[in-house]
């Protein structure tokens, strides 16, 4: 529920436009509608000229990553990239996997494109869609090995939790998505989210907590510090990852 810029997505408090992917999954809403913020001449330069070679157009048709990578190596998803910094770094770091990102937020999407350009990162492909629909329409069932959401909205009133991205429905809708053994890989800054992420998953079925305390997971040495982990860090505030695998 995202180095990870996310305007928005991390932690929420930047930019909701971001976290409107996140609520389409709670709320089954179907049609989006994108309420851009300012593109930058370099980021239009960007999706202008990386996108026919790294950008996925949404379609009502399942992908074939063998074809759209041009190899069979494991897929790694992430909803809600945010500037693209963080899933940039893990597609350097790991040349050995793919990264499909998921982003709705267009100078988002233009910012991951020029990094990733000038960094050469050829393992990584973007889209510019709501990911409900894309996982509905396109993602393929056991194709995944990993599913990533870092720092999502906590939605920390009461009232809102609602809101929140994590909820059974979500984790059912994402399991059929994973291969035998995939993982799911969440991080979260409010322990009272990261507790409920650990319920829900724990709740789930066909999953398992990878975890040796059966709890919480250290931070693994793939997921970059962020931005906005560094400034919980300042601010006195833990970081929770879990991991949890796909049994069955």
């Amino acid at each position: 529920m995202t180095e990870h810029d996310q305007s928005a997505t991390d932690n929420g408090t930047e930019d909701n436009n971001i976290e409107n992917t996140k609520e389409k999954y709670i709320r089954k809403i179907r049609s989006f509608v994108k309420r851009e913020g300012r593109m930058t001449k370099r980021q239009q330069t960007a999706i202008d000229d990386l996108w026919p070679t790294m950008g996925v157009d949404y379609q009502e048709q399942q992908i074939d990553f063998t074809e759209l990578f041009g190899n069979a190596n494991p897929v790694v998803l992430e909803i809600g990239f945010g500037m693209g910094k963080s899933l940039i770094e893990m597609a350097k770091n790991a040349p050995e996997k793919n990264f499909l990102g998921i982003e709705v937020h267009g100078p988002g999407v233009g910012a991951c494109l020029a990094d990733a350009g000038e960094a050469g990162v050829t393992n990584l492909r973007v889209m510019n869609h709501d990911a409900v629909e894309v996982l509905e329409f396109m993602i393929p069932d056991q194709s995944l090995s990993t599913f990533q959401l870092y720092f999502p909205d906590p939605w920390h009133k009461a009232r809102h939790h609602k809101r929140r991205i994590v909820q059974p429905a979500f984790i059912e809708n994402m399991r059929p998505k994973l291969a035998i053994g995939g993982v799911i890989h969440m991080a979260t800054d409010w322990e009272n989210y990261a507790e409920h992420m650990l319920e829900v998953l724990q709740a789930a079925s066909d999953f398992k907590n990878i975890s040796t305390e059966g709890d919480y997971a250290p931070r693994p040495d793939w997921r970059p510090l962020t931005k906005f982990e560094s400034r919980g860090h300042r601010l006195g505030h833990g970081v929770w990852d879990l991991l949890f695998e796909r049994i069955s």
